[in-house]
């Protein structure tokens, strides 16, 4: 026996088979209304009775695409992104005179047909047959709600899109069949819930909550007759009845559906008179997608957050569920971002270095011991304006930045880790003459050596010609003194400095991998701040690496289920022993106490850190750390270009730019904005033994070719570095200075980090 619908009268089911069968009618309703042309009926209902039963039984409703709210550590809003905006809201959110109007204009006899309204359906069948075309549908409210749950499955895809809405018999039988169904499974007011929500409104906004901002800046369930009018009118063509580009058109529509309002009871004539009256009242809020529209500088953080969900596995384990998932949105991120910590930065950058300046600035913060991302900023804004951009220039290529800037000496400290590792002594001296011949052999990795080429030997030099030694450790790491740190490398082998370098999370900006040549004491090899930063929060927190993060936590709400996803872990490991970190510490300590970045100390609150500054001074750094944080700041022209001599940043004018003089100073600014109002903590220091007292004689001993220091700053090498025993291409990759003329460019040929050179002036 066939079921009946609650209250008596004909069941879904036998409308259906009412409506579908073979008749004229059944042919005009599917072909007539839906489509302009109408021959062969008969034929076509015939067919329509076999393909609706041969149909799935159930319709799959895929998630509604909602936005994404991206939040920092404190729970502010940093973003929202989506791919559709919409907020999802229960029926109780939504103002009764919207419920009204958009039933009244859509589908009058909402609560008194089943899916297919037979009335509507001869209604329009007269009006189409008297106007020779099809000026009005019969489609009910159900109907359209299973059309857009079609082009919402259809997603951004335009061919799926135009299958989901084509005027064609077969969608109209498919579209009844699953209205039939959901009439059974949802009732009434989950079917209007669920239009509302799902509905195109214009204006980007899908969904009566996103409308409802978009256009009056208010709830849903806030919105006046008027206004709810307005919004019912737009349904049926957003493009037409936009009120923001074609006011007249959409009141002429308000209108409309207010007087139908009052024509079937929902409210008075004298309402409706009176709403008529009323202007549009419109409150624009423009659309706000993507982290273009990130508050506190946060764009290229946003971004970053981005890349880590679509990257890693942990959020799906291939690439198309990840982009599904965030597609789908519906995703409140909780992010690592500290907005003390982000809002010291981004004032620092900006008074230090403008963003029409030639030359840019990119910084990190990271926390020790735990590899929380505090803060992430650049002088160049995200965006794609002039002086704009979308590269992150804090991070690695593989997640949205460029291939990285030569650290200069803010490498060395790695080296020096990995000597007291190998059981040097912290006082250990070298000769460390003014300029010198790479030593040769060195030992590398897989039982490999590197070879300095005998007839046209690698020659490097200390930035001035003063800087002679013997130096021992705390001197030479104070000073930045080149030849010292070539010695060193030297004596223990490049291995143990790239294991080390690994170790603490140090790897190449490209994704390439470490060269293993002796320049890259000299920090020859492209990294990103976010690297260095990180790297450096391994010694605050005495020797323990942690990998970096960014996002604490993600709720994604699907219908009205909220779940909790996994998030990435940071994974710690020591990285060496807690002595060495706390020698690196001391010796590091002293270059911000009395060496090259001094202009960075935190006056009281103690503070270690390490300059760098990289060949011919494409680029600057300072990177330096508290017990409690961690900071990079670099400084260059990310199209490794513009060498950063005689020019001007930040509205001051330099000769020539030094890690301690730019990028020391943003550093201090920003570390100490960050940690006001923290804990000032101190470090675990080690006694360093003096070492012997040095014979400096006239300052000329120790040089092997009796150099006078004109080219003291320039920090070029004399010849070709030579190459690996039993392995490598001789050179490595590296790019000292020839001694002929060479066009500019010719070698490095990258257009935004420079080669891979021996590096010869790094302070």
């Amino acid at each position: 026996m066939p079921n009946k619908r609650s209250g008596g009268g004909l069941s879904p089911t036998q409308q259906a088979a009412k409506f579908l069968g073979v008749s004229v009618l059944a042919g005009a309703v599917l072909a007539g209304i839906a489509l302009p042309a109408v021959g062969a009926l008969g034929l076509a209902a015939k067919g329509s009775v076999e393909s609706f039963d041969e149909l799935p039984a159930n319709m799959k409703t895929p998630p509604l695409s909602q936005r994404t709210t991206i939040l920092d550590a404190d729970g502010g809003q940093i973003a929202t992104v989506y791919s559709r905006d919409r907020t999802v809201v229960p029926l109780k959110d939504v103002s009764p005179y919207m419920q009204k109007a958009i039933v009244a204009i859509e589908d009058s006899r909402f609560y008194q047909h089943g899916a297919v309204d037979l009335k509507g359906v001869l209604r329009a069948l007269n009006k189409n047959a008297q106007t020779g075309g099809v000026s009005e549908g019969a489609s009910t409210l159900t109907q359209q709600y299973v059309k857009n749950v079609f082009v919402e499955e259809a997603g951004d895809d335009p061919t799926k899109v135009a299958q989901a809405t084509q005027q064609t018999i077969g969608r109209k039988i498919r579209e009844l069949k699953y209205a039939i169904q959901v009439e059974e499974e949802l009732g009434k007011k989950k079917i209007l819930e669920n239009y509302l929500n799902i509905t195109f409104f214009g204006q980007q906004a899908y969904g009566v909550e996103a409308a409802a901002q978009r256009y009056f800046s208010k709830s849903a369930k806030d919105l006046n007759v008027q206004e709810a009018a307005l919004l019912a009118g737009i349904v049926q063509s957003p493009s037409r009845y936009d009120p923001v580009n074609d006011e007249a058109e959409a009141t002429k529509r308000r209108n409309t559906v207010l007087r139908r309002m009052a024509a079937v009871g929902d409210i008075s004539r004298a309402q409706a008179a009176d709403a008529m009256k009323a202007p549009l009242g419109l409150k624009v809020s423009k659309p706000k997608n993507g982290c273009i529209t990130a508050v506190k500088g946060a764009g290229f953080f946003c971004d970053y957050v981005r890349e880590v969900f679509l990257t890693d596995p942990v959020f799906g384990k291939t690439k198309e569920k990840r982009a599904k998932i965030w597609n789908q949105g519906g995703l409140t991120i909780r992010t690592t971002m500290d907005p003390q910590s982000q809002n010291a930065a981004q004032r620092s950058i900006k008074d230090h270095v403008y963003k029409s300046d030639e030359v840019a600035t990119a910084a990190s913060i990271v926390q020790p011991g735990t590899g929380k991302i505090l803060a992430m900023g650049q002088s160049r804004p995200y965006g794609f304006k002039k002086n704009e951009t979308q590269i992150n220039l804090s991070v690695d290529q593989s997640m949205g930045g460029g291939m990285g800037y030569q650290p200069g000496s803010t490498f060395k400290p790695i080296v020096a880790a990995a000597a007291l590792e190998d059981g040097m002594p912290a006082n250990k001296v070298y000769s460390s003459p003014y300029r010198m011949a790479y030593p040769s052999p060195v030992s590398a990795c897989d039982d490999k050596r590197w070879v300095n080429d005998p007839n046209n030997p690698a020659k490097l030099q200390n930035e001035n010609s003063s800087e002679v030694g013997p130096y021992d450790m705390r001197e030479a790491t104070a000073k930045s003194v080149n030849t010292y740190y070539v010695q060193m490398i030297s004596d223990i082998g490049i291995c143990p400095v790239t294991t080390m370098a690994k170790k603490m999370g140090v790897v190449r900006a490209d994704g390439d991998k470490m060269p293993q040549v002796p320049s890259i004491a000299l920090g020859t090899q492209e990294m990103s701040p976010l690297t260095m930063a990180n790297a450096y929060a391994t010694f605050a927190s005495r020797g323990m690496h942690c990998t970096p993060i960014a996002i604490e936590s993600v709720n994604r709400r699907v219908g009205d289920k909220t779940t909790s996803l996994e998030v990435p872990k940071s994974t710690c490991s020591r990285a060496m022993s807690e002595n060495t970190a706390d020698t690196i510490n001391t010796l590091l300590k002293g270059v911000v106490e009395d060496g090259t970045g001094t202009k960075a100390g935190l006056g009281s609150r103690p503070s270690a850190g390490k300059t760098g500054t990289t060949d011919e001074r494409y680029a600057a750094w300072f990177v330096g750390y508290t017990p409690n944080m961690a900071g990079a700041v670099w400084v260059g022209d990310p199209a490794h270009k513009r060498k950063m001599s005689g020019i001007t940043i930040g509205g001051r004018s330099y000769g020539k730019v030094f890690g301690g003089e730019v990028p020391g100073p943003i550093w201090r600014d920003m570390m100490s904005g960050a940690l006001e109002g923290k804990p000032v903590e101190n470090f675990n220091t080690v006694h360093i033994p003096d070492s012997k007292p040095r014979d400096r004689g006239d300052g000329d001993g120790g040089r092997d070719d009796g150099g006078n220091g004109d080219n003291g700053g320039d920090g070029r090498d004399d010849g070709f570095i030579g190459g690996l025993v039993g392995g490598n291409n001789g050179g490595g990759g590296d790019e000292p200075t020839p001694s002929f003329s060479i066009p500019e460019g010719f070698i490095r040929g990258q257009s935004n980090g420079g080669g891979n050179g021996n590096g010869g002036r790094f302070g």
